[in-house]
């Protein structure tokens, strides 16, 4: 957990804006939580509160309120985005090969490129 005071300065630390304890307050007060600059901070009311912030910040309530800040740069390399058009469609990254899909035997009964003589 942490105080109001250094949830705001890590705040700072993710933006252009420079946050204050008064900011975290008003945050609180548009996500309908009482707070006082000597309270503390844990990861359920950090998410509340980093909801409230537009344009969405790239860490979670339980990373910007964990003891170890920055929180850890993963080593996996993030998955690509993927973006849904229609439920049900996946519209993926245009980079990706196309390959044709097959499972089992062709059917259709004749190989391609055998011909029957005698008919």
């Amino acid at each position: 957990m942490i105080n109001v005071q250094e949830f705001a300065r890590r705040l700072s630390t993710l933006g252009a804006d420079a946050f204050t304890s008064d900011d975290v307050v008003d945050l609180a007060t548009a996500a309908d939580v009482r707070i006082s600059p000597d309270l503390e901070i844990d990861a359920g009311l950090a998410q509340r509160l980093l909801d409230q912030i537009s344009p969405a910040l790239p860490v979670t309530g339980a990373q910007i309120a964990a003891s170890q800040w920055p929180p850890p740069k993963s080593s996996r390399p993030a998955a690509p985005s993927v973006s849904f058009s229609s439920p049900g469609a996946v519209d993926a990254p245009a980079d990706q090969p196309t390959r044709p899909r097959r499972s089992g035997p062709e059917r259709g009964g004749r190989r391609p490129g055998s011909r029957r003589t005698g008919r």
